[in-house]
């Protein structure tokens, strides 16, 4: 990377005092120049490769995402509470043609018939939901251990990053040391403690609790389908509230343990998908709210211009998708899980993330 050219010629070279021996030196310095240029090059080059990579390996993510998803368990599950659901019925259906006098013994051996029938295809799907449970839970201990592998890079990476902050800062503490004057003296004594207070080590370990393997996590266990789970809804609507969609679940009985009180369960139901199709023959579909605002919030509300600081590409069907710069109308303030409702140019409405986008300044 050196621009001095052949060391052995220097010897013989004239005199620097000469008239016009000066213009080796510019000549370096211009070559040097030249050869800065080209490493930049170089590192851009290698950049747009990385790049390349990085989108071919989100593409295979996402291809596989779908395959991974779709998992055995939930698959099992969905059936085995399916065929408890017509064993159910059909018990039902047996028992209220057993206290008919009108039925027919025939017709009451075809109930008895079709109860024996539910009764084996459930027995059978349940053997299938275990299974696939278990391999599930064979699989928990390397999971764990692969992600808490990856984790600690990040949390090495996050030390360093903390660590140069905090040395970046304190050079700039010595730099700006105005401790001499009285007038100063309490600002920097107060500026040096507050640096000095930064602690990474409990950083990291408030976010290994926060946000990393050391939060608490419900593996699947075997639920058992009861019919007398029911489902009591609440709704509390009111505009600019994130308290506008809450649902509360009880009664929600769960194999792991009988003596347990039902604790209620708020969703947010303007992010949960509406599936009582699958565990009720008498509920009518509901309508579905288009860009995540139903036919009662269909009345113009006064927003804010807002401009989007990152892209942003909606994972559901109520959510937005903009690019960074792009300038969108916030209809309502932040809920508690960091959600705005917004309104894009074209007038679609949905929701967005409220730290992807900042004020526009009147």
């Amino acid at each position: 990377m050196s621009s001095n050219g052949d060391l052995s010629e220097l010897g013989s070279s004239e005199s620097f005092w000469e008239p016009g021996n000066y213009k080796r030196t510019v000549k370096r310095i211009d070559d040097g120049h030249r050869l800065c240029n080209e490493l930049v090059t170089c590192f851009q080059e290698r950049a747009k490769i990385e790049k390349h990579y990085a989108l071919q390996l989100s593409d295979w993510a996402k291809r596989w995402r779908v395959v991974v998803e779709k998992v055995s368990v939930e698959s099992t599950k969905k059936s085995y509470h399916q065929a408890k659901k017509e064993e159910w019925t059909a018990a039902n259906r047996e028992a209220h043609a057993k206290a008919d006098p009108t039925k027919s013994q025939e017709e009451v051996r075809k109930y008895t018939t079709r109860v024996e029938r539910c009764n084996q295809d459930t027995e059978k799907v349940k053997e299938r939901y275990s299974k696939a449970l278990e391999e599930l839970n064979r699989c928990n201990p390397r999971y764990m251990e692969d992600m808490e592998q990856v984790f600690d890079l990040t949390q090495e990476a996050e030390r360093k990053r903390l660590c140069f902050f905090k040395d970046v800062l304190l050079d700039i503490h010595t730099h700006l040391d105005l401790s001499s004057k009285d007038s100063f003296k309490a600002l920097y004594q107060d500026l040096g403690q507050t640096i000095r207070a930064a602690n990474e080590t409990e950083d990291l370990r408030w976010w290994r609790n926060t946000h990393g393997p050391g939060m608490s996590m419900n593996w699947p266990q075997f639920e058992e389908w009861s019919p007398e789970a029911s489902r009591s809804i609440s709704k509390r609507m009111h505009s600019g509230n994130s308290e506008e969609n809450v649902v509360t679940l009880t009664n929600i009985v769960s194999s792991a343990g009988d003596n347990v009180p039902p604790s209620p369960i708020t969703l947010d139901t303007s992010r949960v998908k509406d599936y009582s199709s699958d565990w009720s023959d008498d509920e009518s579909p509901k309508k579905v709210a288009v860009n995540g605002v139903g036919e009662e919030e269909e009345e113009q509300v006064e927003g804010v211009r807002v401009k989007a600081l990152y892209d942003y590409t909606g994972q559901e069907a109520d959510e937005l998708s903009f690019k960074a710069g792009e300038e969108l109308l916030k209809l309502g303030e932040e809920d508690e899980q960091g959600w705005c409702k917004g309104q894009l140019s074209n007038g679609q409405i949905g929701l967005y993330p409220a730290n992807y986008v900042h004020v526009i300044a009147s």
